[in-house]
């Protein structure tokens, strides 16, 4: 541990001296990327100074007890030790914490997409529902949000939405919530106050750059033509809708969500980008024996990750099996609601981590 410790710190030292790169300072894509490595290899490395120090510490004493014929001094020794010993199992927990793997998208921007599924009208004022917790929670992180896409419901809500959320550790805040969320409750529709049961899928990807993903752009070509659907007068006089396709991989991507063929061909690169990533990715972990994938950050759009039952006022995350009785709360947007329910799920998924890397 104390090894990989110290190539943390000399990576810190050498990330700290690119921060004060004149090069560097006038590049603000390339400066905001080193201001983030800093600021994350600087926890671990502060923590590690800590950690050091104790060491020193319960040495030392060790020594002097082992010289020390005094017994009030050895006495006081043995109660250093008794507070020293604790206070490094502490900070080996939390350097062990910090030394988990991170996922390195978690630092990217986010594409959230909020779909309205089974359920008619409910099922599109269910899907407005979840944006305006989601903005609540927007707002509680300190993230930007641009509306790249919008679709009414019929009777209220959104049958599409379509958003990129950008601002620090954006996707890796907000990936958990990629799944099917299933809504119990009597609808405004509803004459007899019976209860049913609907659902909105939300899916939510990394924003990826060019140089995240290996594509050459010379294998891609693109396609337009006139969108479909709901959308304005632009819809049947513009050919605003894109088609791109990946020549190596075969993956074709369609877009026509935005106003513009210019913003369609933003969200297709997007979402081109994601695929790719993902295929490459399936292959690198094709290769490795015994992988474990987690439960928690599938990101599956059809899995049922969560069910709101407002007779209940109760919310139930089946993936790692939490309930809480405080739904009100959390889509009134009670600062914390959300993020207790994403924080369990990170800490499940830091235990499956360190559970594989001790297999």
């Amino acid at each position: 541990m104390i090894n990989k410790l110290e190539a943390i710190k000399e990576r810190f030292e050498y990330v700290s001296g690119q921060m004060t790169d004149p090069e560097i300072i006038m590049d603000t894509k390339r400066y905001t990327k080193v201001a983030k490595e800093y600021k994350s290899l600087k926890v671990i490395v502060d923590v590690y100074e800590e950690y050091k120090t104790i060491l020193s510490n319960i040495k030392s004493t060790n020594e002097m007890l082992a010289e020390e014929s005094d017994v009030e001094m050895v006495e006081m020794a043995k109660m250093e030790l008794e507070e020293l010993n604790p206070q490094l199992k502490e900070l080996e927990e939390k350097i062990e914490f910090l030394l988990i793997p991170k996922d390195p998208e978690d630092e990217k921007d986010a594409m959230v997409e909020i779909r309205s599924g089974t359920g008619g009208d409910e099922a599109s004022i269910f899907a407005g529902d979840l944006y305006k917790m989601y903005t609540y929670y927007f707002n509680e992180r300190k993230l930007n949000v641009e509306v790249i896409s919008i679709s009414e419901g019929t009777v209220g809500g959104y049958s599409k939405i379509i958003l990129q959320v950008t601002g620090e550790n954006a996707y890796g805040a907000l990936k958990y919530e990629s799944g099917a969320h299933r809504v119990q409750r009597v609808p405004k529709t509803e004459s007899q106050g019976r209860v049913h049961t609907s659902a909105a899928t939300v899916a939510v990807m990394p924003v990826f750059e060019m140089e995240d993903v290996e594509i050459n752009k010379a294998d891609l070509s693109w396609d337009t033509f006139r969108a479909s659907g709901a959308g304005g007068q632009h819809v049947n006089k513009t050919e605003s809708a894109v088609r791109v396709t990946h020549a190596p991989t075969g993956i074709v991507v369609e877009c026509q969500d935005g106003r513009s063929q210019l913003k369609n061909r933003d969200i297709a690169m997007q979402r081109l980008y994601v695929k790719i990533h993902e295929k490459q990715k399936e292959e690198h972990e094709a290769g490795i024996a015994n992988r474990r994938r987690s439960l928690v950050s599938s990101g599956d759009r059809s899995a049922k990750i969560r069910t709101y039952n407002y007779p209940q006022n109760r919310v139930t995350d089946h993936r790692i099996g939490l309930t809480l009785y405080s739904l009100g709360d959390l889509m009134s947007g009670k600062e914390g609601k959300l993020q207790e329910i994403i924080d369990k799920l990170t800490i499940e998924e830091n235990a499956e981590k360190l559970k594989a890397g001790t297999e």
